[in-house]
């Protein structure tokens, strides 16, 4: 049974102690934590694998993120996020193939997502709106399913205008005028304490993701990673 008290109280604790001297000195704490939010990716993965085995051949150390921020360009200089995350794909926790991704925070800002979160690379912006221009049909039908609707909302950032290329009338205009396209699930504190209903759940949502995900790794299966 995975602990989850362990992981939302050393977010919390975080999150009111944002400072190097308090993160150190509470490293057994921790690293129990991390220790439990990897065994919940475990069984995520075991849940998940029943419906897409290509996730199977993961180890949970490898997916999830660190904490410590980057604040070089940023006012918020606190130097951790206080919180778990990880992704969950068939090539680990690259953003793409899109996967699984579970952001669990506290106070009630925990969530599950799926689809393509980053809008940098603009290779990949520009295939997924290629994709969509012939197989948008295919797209209004995932998103448009009762189960999708009741669950999910498409997310991303957006141009006001169909992009330059398309016609300003496309039938799909509103697909095209994305540049990341992603959905989320919310989770509350509560829903997050019982382990066992929570993964259950998590598994059920995921697996709803599943067409959606499918789609965008149909549009980006010749994509490669920046080399850095």
């Amino acid at each position: 049974m995975v602990d989850t008290k362990k992981i939302l109280n050393f977010i919390k604790e975080l999150k009111e102690n944002n400072n190097k001297e308090w993160y150190h000195a509470h490293k057994e704490e921790r690293l129990e934590a991390k220790s439990e939010f990897e065994k919940l990716i475990q069984e995520l993965i075991i849940e998940i694998g029943k419906f897409d085995q290509s996730i199977l051949c993961n180890d949970p150390k490898d997916l999830t993120f660190k904490m410590v921020r980057d604040t070089r360009f940023s006012k918020d200089k606190s130097p951790y996020n206080p919180v778990f995350r990880a992704h969950i794909s068939s090539k680990g926790k690259l953003p793409i193939p899109v996967g699984y991704y579970i952001y669990i925070g506290c106070d009630n800002t925990a969530f599950l997502g799926g689809g393509l979160f980053a809008d940098m690379f603009k290779e990949a912006t520009n295939m997924v709106r290629a994709y969509i221009d012939k197989n948008g049909k295919e797209l209004t039908e995932i998103t448009n399913d009762p189960d999708f609707k009741n669950n999910f909302k498409m997310c991303g950032v957006k141009l006001k205008n169909v992009p330059a290329g398309y016609d300003k009338e496309h039938p799909y205009g509103e697909f095209l005028k994305h540049k990341s396209w992603f959905i989320e699930y919310p989770i509350s504190d509560h829903d997050f304490i019982d382990s066992k209903a929570f993964i259950k759940n998590a598994a059920e949502k995921f697996k709803l993701m599943k067409p959606f995900n499918d789609y965008l790794n149909k549009a980006l299966v010749d994509f490669e990673m920046p080399k850095r």
